[in-house]
């Protein structure tokens, strides 16, 4: 006999026993549209910056090649490694932010962005023998500078400290959505228990 519970009476013998209907709903957490667009600006700046690394890498192999220009070599090997800190940056990773609070910030990212980009540029070759590369530094440059720009402008207008807040918002939330699982689990695993034990 079914309860308005959900739940099967069965007789027999000295007493009726219950077996609950396991709950299989899950909960389902909605996405923050902004979070998502935040994080979709973040790969195309990652990937903006990947290519800068790429550029002066070979850049910085021709230089070192030809042997004419040493300097413009050691120049682009330093907008290597600083392209990289962007690249670590957009991954938000927590223990590299905890030594670089700076890049916490909107603002400070976007500045360090625009300096990627104002190197990658520099020191352009005028011979016209490397019309490829050049393009490449052209797009490149530009592309991170406008991220950096987006950046800065965003910062100053702090929407870095709401994408933040509504971070930790999410992250508190999809916490209690796992507690919330874990005490249906355990409840289910406690009325399997208690039938058991009735038996």
């Amino acid at each position: 006999m079914a309860t308005n519970n959900g739940e099967v009476e069965e007789g027999g013998g000295s007493g009726r026993r219950t077996s609950p209907t396991p709950s299989n709903t899950r909960l389902r957490i909605k996405t923050d549209p902004f979070l998502v667009c935040c994080r979709c600006f973040s790969v195309v700046t990652a990937l903006t910056a990947v290519l800068c690394i790429v550029v002066n890498v070979f850049s910085a192999i021709e230089s070192f090649k030809d042997g004419s220009d040493v300097f413009d070599g050691i120049f682009r090997c330093y907008a290597v490694l600083v392209a990289i800190v962007v690249v670590v940056a957009e991954t938000e990773w927590a223990f590299f932010i905890k030594f670089w609070k700076v890049l916490e910030y909107w603002v400070g990212r976007g500045m360090l962005q625009v300096f990627v980009a104002v190197m990658t540029r520099a020191f352009p070759d005028d011979t016209g023998t490397r019309k490829t590369l050049v393009l490449l530094q052209n797009i490149a440059s530009y592309m991170l500078l406008a991220c950096g720009g987006v950046y800065i402008i965003s910062g100053i207008l702090c929407i870095g400290f709401l994408k933040r807040a509504r971070q930790k918002t999410e992250i508190s939330r999809e916490q209690a959505v796992k507690d919330l699982e874990d005490l249906e689990r355990r409840r289910e695993e406690l009325e399997h228990l208690l039938i058991e034990e009735r038996d």
